[in-house]
């Protein structure tokens, strides 16, 4: 009696730490697939953000295309045309369309 109590109770310690393995695997895999690159993204949009010069061509969030024309603090002036500028904060340029593509 006690044996089949010990082989039930064995195997239900091999069910357990197969469904811990399972979660854990579960867990890195999101980590690598998800979190990561996401981490690292927003790593280069900051450096992009604080990178900013007089005379980049950059694109906003909203689709503005312009040149920088100057960068005061957070904020970031657009030249859209001569003499019209518009002043826009940093975060509101997108890295994404800003980056010009790599031939």
């Amino acid at each position: 009696m006690t044996a089949i109590i010990l082989a039930q109770a064995s195997a239900g310690g091999a069910g357990i730490m197969g469904q811990v393995f399972l979660f854990g695997s579960i867990i890195l895999i999101m980590y690598f697939f998800m979190i990561r690159p996401q981490q690292k993204k927003q790593k280069e949009t900051k450096k992009f953000i604080e990178e900013i010069k007089k005379g980049d061509d950059v694109v906003t969030i909203g689709g503005i295309h312009g040149k920088v024309s100057s960068v005061e603090g957070d904020a970031v002036f657009l030249e859209l045309d001569r003499g019209f500028k518009v002043k826009v904060e940093k975060s509101a340029i997108s890295l994404d369309f800003s980056k010009k593509p790599t031939k």
